[in-house]
């Protein structure tokens, strides 16, 4: 399985290798850190990426190769080929439409010819969710496997329905306001990248003087955002934790009051996305704040365990998490089933042939 990130916080693919093991397979996971490359994230960093996993695919005996999105395609389906190897491509988003790519035409047009031309070749495609599915159906009528990245892995939160765990030793527990009253917990966790809305959950604590926010995860603005936050008056109730390892963060996540999942509508990436972190909520019982986008809006207005964003921004952003903090409990039992992940599985094993080799 490679990936161009370091494959520290990556949960889809920690699912789906620990689902793979499950069945028997073995699974050897090829990141950023494992290939030892060294350039920085740009033409260069992909192009040494490529290279260096193409080597270590040639050595390798693996009867499948998984690509983890489009920028690890080139040598996975190199590799695979000329090693006679079955091809699995995963894409967890819509590559050429992220953000970064606006406005650069000539890169963007790179990574549409490579999933033209590649992913109609590969022996299995799979995604996140039906919209993806859709739209490369439509772009290159191919059938993709939909397995989300949303399945309850441990089961409903332990500390039970509408309650909150709070442990004064771990890096979320919540602060003391003004009078000594606790702090309502909002938790962002995910990429701290360009249009996921880290300014206006900043900004919204302006008009939530009893709210903490605490960002993990890293990414290319995490300096800027912490430099934002800093010069805020409010600066004090933000924390930014950076990079937490996935069993950390299942750890952390349920000491939440209100996850947020604000995506700008920045492209057709962003647009269809459903990102995993509303997942990790509905799995840790906490109810989120989402962006007016189709798919995160559909479930949470379908299972009723948030708010979706009146409109973008700050203000529009504190309103939702206000209505939150007011609800009272959640009922997440909807959600919950929906998230059934032996039923996830099942499809993942599938594209493999291993369906009947249940754990």
């Amino acid at each position: 399985m490679a990936a161009t990130n370091d494959l520290v916080t990556d949960r889809r693919v920690a699912r789906h290798a620990a689902a793979l093991r499950e069945a028997g397979c073995a699974v050897e996971l090829l990141g950023r850190n494992e290939l030892w490359v060294r350039a920085k994230r740009t033409w260069r960093f992909f192009a040494e990426y490529n290279l260096r996993l193409l080597f270590r695919l040639l050595r390798t005996k693996a009867d499948v190769v998984w690509a983890n999105d489009t920028d690890t395609l080139p040598a996975c389906w190199i590799g695979a080929r000329l090693r006679g190897r079955r091809l699995v491509m995963d894409s967890h988003e819509i590559f050429p439409e992220v953000p970064e790519l606006i406005g650069r035409h000539r890169v963007k047009r790179v990574w549409q010819c490579v999933e033209r031309s590649l992913m109609p070749r590969c022996d299995a495609n799979i995604t996140v969710n039906q919209s993806v599915a859709d739209y490369y159906k439509q772009l290159l009528g191919i059938d993709m496997v939909v397995v989300r990245n949303m399945g309850l892995t441990h089961g409903p939160s332990p500390a039970g329905e509408g309650s909150r765990v709070h442990e004064v030793d771990s890096p979320l527990s919540h602060g003391r306001g003004a009078g000594g009253e606790a702090e309502s917990l909002l938790l962002y966790q995910g990429a701290v990248n360009l249009g996921r809305g880290i300014d206006w959950a900043i900004d919204a604590l302006e008009y939530l003087p009893g709210c903490q926010l605490v960002v993990v995860g890293v990414g290319d603005l995490y300096d800027e955002m912490r430099t934002y936050a800093a010069g805020k008056p409010w600066g004090d109730r933000i924390r930014f934790l950076g990079r937490v390892p996935v069993a950390e963060l299942e750890r952390l996540t349920p000491q939440a009051d209100v996850g947020l999942v604000m995506l700008e509508d920045m492209g057709l990436n962003y647009h269809y996305a459903l990102p995993n972190r509303v997942g990790d909520f509905v799995a840790a019982g906490v109810p989120m704040v989402v962006s007016d986008l189709p798919e995160m809006a559909s479930f949470v207005r379908r299972h009723g365990v948030g708010e979706v964003l009146a409109a973008p921004g700050a203000k529009a952003l504190a309103e939702g998490i206000g209505r939150v903090l007011a609800h009272g409990p959640y009922d997440f039992a909807s959600a919950q089933a929906d998230m059934d992940w032996d039923k996830e599985k099942q499809k993942l094993l599938q594209v493999l042939n291993l369906q009947n080799h249940n754990s």
